[in-house]
């Protein structure tokens, strides 16, 4: 489900996916600042701490891998990420190394490079 987001005097397309996560803006370009939001099982768990677990490339072969410590704010845990591939991984694990990974599946976004095919 996408939703708009005002920012400042911008509108925002932020696409809210299962397990309370959200990424915004949609549609997400590579090389543009990436802001990733986490409600799900850890936050709603009572974590001290949640992490991005960060990765590119195919679902099942991620490279570049980061994580990433999110800041706990009213949006729940976010943090920005600059996209550097055409497909952005990521699931979340908190400070007692429990897990989120949408089930086995992780959460995956296509990054589109800017450029408009004519």
């Amino acid at each position: 489900m996408k939703k708009k987001t005002i920012i400042g005097d911008k509108k925002i397309q932020k696409s809210t996916v299962e397990g309370g996560v959200s990424v915004a803006p949609m549609p997400t370009t590579m090389g543009d600042r990436v802001t990733i939001s986490y409600d799900g099982l850890l936050a709603k768990s009572g974590a001290e701490q949640v992490f991005a677990h960060v990765g590119y490339g195919m679902h099942n072969s991620w490279d570049r891998i980061a994580d990433i410590p999110m800041n706990n704010g009213p949006m729940g845990w976010t943090c920005d990420v600059i996209p550097e591939d055409t497909r952005l991984n990521f699931c979340f694990y908190d400070n007692a190394q429990n897990w989120d990974n949408n089930n086995g599946i992780n959460w995956s976004f296509t990054i589109h490079n800017g450029q408009i095919d004519l």
